[in-house]
């Protein structure tokens, strides 16, 4: 009986093992615009094995977070704004604070 259920939990798990992620280099700058503009916020590869979660606008961040314009390459263009990325600021992110 475990053994069924164990290889159960491993069949389901497998489609989302076997699942990539989508990467900016692999699209256009404007598909990859589209697809944040669709879906919000998502997780993109940009290259090799890197990858970012990227949003639409900062209401996808958290409260404390602030939204900072992404530049990332694209099968067409090697510098394509695509959207956002959320960060924590620092205090030299604040207008009139020194570091």
């Amino acid at each position: 009986m475990m053994t069924r259920i164990v290889a159960v939990l491993v069949l389901a798990a497998s489609p989302a093992a076997a699942q990539t992620r989508p990467s900016t280099t692999a699209m256009t700058c404007q598909q990859t615009i589209r697809l944040i503009q669709a879906r919000g916020a998502l997780v993109l590869g940009t290259g090799g094995m890197t990858y970012d979660r990227f949003v639409r606008d900062r209401s996808f961040c958290e409260p404390t977070e602030i939204a900072r314009r992404a530049f990332r390459p694209t099968r067409d263009n090697p510098s394509c704004l695509i959207g956002y990325t959320c960060y924590e600021p620092g205090r030299g992110d604040w207008l009139g604070v020194d570091d």
